[in-house]
């Protein structure tokens, strides 16, 4: 049976059901809505697999059985395996205050090295005549930039520096800032998005709409920031929505599945049969900066990475392609 612990630096939880105490845990330290999503997923599913039973009852043989029925009958990957386990533990020690120490006999997924999906500038450009209107600019952006999609959904329209040609990204992964340079044929498509999400801030103005959502506490520290132009996204969403958090109707920016989706029809349109996802993009705009010579440091800073050997990644794929390795068969005579 696991055991209380008494030295948790944590304040005390004022909901009452398990999966709204996560939650409550989850916006006190600051994780994102997607994390939040992706935990109370994996609990509600560890706690239906056991019956329902309450998880304080619970400790390593039960999340080893719904670990292993993970692996054996649902044969997730082992990225997928290892987020669930986050997921548990995170529950366990932050929302329930257990000790854990039969967490050091449950066996960890042993995560594969894949090579990323890269696409020629030939393929990039194929798939960009696939698509239309601000999808297109915006998987330009993703390309010109190396940003991840979540990274490229969220600029403000104060984070765009059109005199320095510079986007900051703001609270990247790992909660870092970073800037990236503006490429220089997307200037004029930028300023003509700027000009669309005017309009929608001008309707919202006077339609009297609550703004959209600022992070952190600096929407009670700044009130009406919220509403401002400076603040409004370059890629807002036609619609209006619900925050998922605060239940306030409001614009949000410009969905990620939507995107994904109409990426993934202009893949197929453009008769390219690599698995390739908007983050390919992204893997894409680092390999060809290797491949003109940059320094890995600089494609490391760019991309946000924390460990230059992440980074290090891409050069695997060149070694094999562009500057690379060549066959010894490209050398024979022609028979």
């Amino acid at each position: 049976m696991a055991v209380k612990s008494s030295t948790l630096p944590l304040p005390p939880l004022l909901s009452v059901k398990v999966l709204d105490q996560l939650r409550e845990r989850i916006r006190y330290l600051h994780y994102s809505i997607r994390t939040e999503e992706a935990y109370v997923y994996w609990v509600r599913s560890f706690i239906r697999f056991h019956g329902l039973q309450h998880p304080a009852t619970m400790g390593g043989a039960e999340v080893e059985a719904f670990l292993s029925w993970l692996a054996s009958t649902r044969r997730v990957a082992a990225s997928t395996h290892k987020q669930a386990l986050s997921a548990i533990v995170f529950f366990f020690g932050k929302v329930l205050a257990i000790d854990l120490p039969w967490m050091q006999e449950i066996g960890r997924p042993r995560t594969k090295t894949r090579l990323p999906v890269v696409l020629s500038p030939d393929e990039v450009a194929r798939v960009l005549c696939a698509l239309k209107g601000e999808h297109r600019l915006f998987a330009q952006l993703l390309y010109g930039t190396g940003m991840r999609i979540s990274e490229g959904l969220q600029p403000r329209v104060k984070d765009l520096d059109f005199g320095l040609n510079t986007i900051i990204v703001r609270e990247g992964k790992g909660g870092k800032d970073r800037a990236v340079m503006l490429p220089q044929r997307l200037l004029p498509g930028l300023r003509e998005q700027l000009a669309r999400a005017w309009m929608l801030w001008s309707a919202d103005q006077q339609a009297g709409r609550g703004g959209v959502a600022m992070p952190d506490a600096l929407e009670r520290k700044y009130p009406r920031a919220g509403t401002s132009w400076n603040w409004f996204w370059v890629f807002p969403q036609d619609t209006h929505s619900v925050d998922p958090r605060s239940g306030v109707v409001r614009r949000h920016h410009l969905y990620d599945q939507t995107f994904q989706r109409d990426f993934k029809r202009a893949v197929s349109v453009a008769g390219i049969v690599k698995p390739a996802t908007p983050h390919s993009l992204r893997h894409s705009f680092a390999t060809t900066l290797l491949q003109a010579g940059y320094d890995i440091r600089t494609v490391q800073e760019l991309l946000g990475h924390a460990d230059v050997a992440t980074t290090m990644i891409y050069t695997h794929v060149l070694k094999v392609g562009g500057r690379g390795v060549h066959s010894p068969m490209d050398s024979l005579p022609e028979i």
